[in-house]
């Protein structure tokens, strides 16, 4: 692996991290928005993220490769919503309540989104460190031939 390659890798991660961010944003945003009607209820959304792989000199790169094979990024596969039960609440004087009095809330946890905040946020931090190094490194490399 190259010192250059530590550029794109830190950069999916950034990227990556930055889709976790946003998701996890738009969870908090909308934790206490209700509806009458649970097809109708927003529901908390995560991403999901696959590692990639330099592809070998003589076969095609894999999502499930070989041990040794060294990573070349993360990318996103996708935002799935979660399918856990929404939390619906006897509310009769709510506007948005129906017949039986019932307003449902998202099934999201203010709590464990800031968490998650939290980590997203170091691990964005820790790829901007990676760039800073690599690039620290890659001048330092320079100054040897003076």
């Amino acid at each position: 692996m190259s010192l250059s390659s530590v550029f794109n890798i830190a950069g999916s991660g950034m990227s990556a991290q930055s889709t976790r961010l946003n998701t996890i944003s738009s969870n908090i945003a909308n934790a206490e928005t209700v509806s009458s009607s649970i097809d109708q209820t927003y529901r908390a959304r995560h991403p999901v993220f696959a590692t990639v792989f330099q592809q070998a000199q003589g076969g095609g790169g894999s999502l499930f490769a070989d041990q040794d094979q060294a990573g070349a990024g993360v990318q996103v596969l996708g935002i799935v919503e979660d399918q856990s039960t929404l939390m619906p609440r006897y509310e009769p004087n709510h506007p948005m309540a129906d017949e039986a009095g019932y307003v449902y809330y998202p099934n999201v946890n203010v709590v464990e989104e800031m968490a998650d905040m939290i980590s997203a946020s170091r691990a964005y931090q820790t790829n901007v460190e990676m760039m800073n190094t690599a690039k620290q490194m890659m001048q330092r490399v320079l100054t040897l031939g003076q």
